[in-house]
Order: C-alpha cells, then sequence, then structure tokens
C-alpha cells in the first residue's frame, strides 16, 4: 500500500513530480487533491522535496549500525569511515527503496510457478 506523503492515509492515485522531471526529482503520492496541492506547494518551495517524518529520520538512525557491521564485516569500513550521516543516509534509502519497489513491483505475480522450478531437499 502507498501511502499519501502529507496524512498517511492510502494514496489514491494522485501524484506529483517537480516539472515532471522523474530523473531528477522524488515522486509524490497523494490521497486528495487537497493533500496533492498541499504537496505540490511544499515540493516547489523545497526543489522537489518533501521533509521526511520523525519516523523515518529515527529509522535511518537506527539503521546505520546493522549498516556499519555489514561494512565492517565485508572489510568496506575504510571507504565509508570519514563519510558524512546525510551520506550513509542517501545510501540506506537507496537501498530500502530499491528493496520495497522490487517487493511492489513482484507483488501481482505468482512466486511459483506451480511446477518444481527449486531442487528437492533430499
Amino acid at each position: 500500500m502507498i501511502l499519501c506523503a502529507i496524512c498517511n492515509r492510502e494514496a489514491r492515485g494522485f501524484g506529483f513530480c517537480l516539472s515532471l522531471r522523474f530523473d531528477l526529482y522524488p515522486h509524490h503520492h497523494f490521497c486528495s487533491m487537497r493533500c496533492l496541492d498541499r504537496g505540490e506547494a511544499i515540493a516547489k518551495e523545497a526543489n522537489g522535496m518533501i521533509d521526511k517524518t520523525a519516523r523515518e529520520i529515527q529509522a535511518l538512525k537506527d539503521a546505520r549500525r546493522p549498516f556499519a557491521e555489514a561494512i565492517t564485516e565485508l572489510g568496506l569500513m575504510p571507504v565509508f569511515h570519514d563519510r558524512k550521516p546525510e551520506d550513509i543516509a542517501q545510501i540506506i534509502e537507496a537501498v530500502i527503496t530499491g528493496y520495497v519497489d522490487s517487493m511492489l513491483r513482484q507483488a501481482g505475480v505468482p512466486e511459483r510457478t506451480g511446477t518444481f522450478d527449486y531442487p528437492i531437499p533430499f
């Protein structure tokens, strides 16, 4: 379910992307024309962006530790050690967005073909 960027109700087909430049700006979803109008005004003031909620900000902060543990385990910490928190948040957001978008695309597709398309474990 996609949520409205303003009120967090279920989005109902209203959307906005600054200058229709999907390659440069995020696409926001809305539940009504009222929320769309408000979101459009906010996005135009903020160069296409709508601020993260307090929960989103906290979730990004909470994700830093598992991210640091994973890159340390992979021997990649020296590459990321001096990066700003905003850079790390951008990486985490990109991964989460890609993962969620993929899961949503797959949601309407049956996971199995009905045949044995995986090896039998015995």
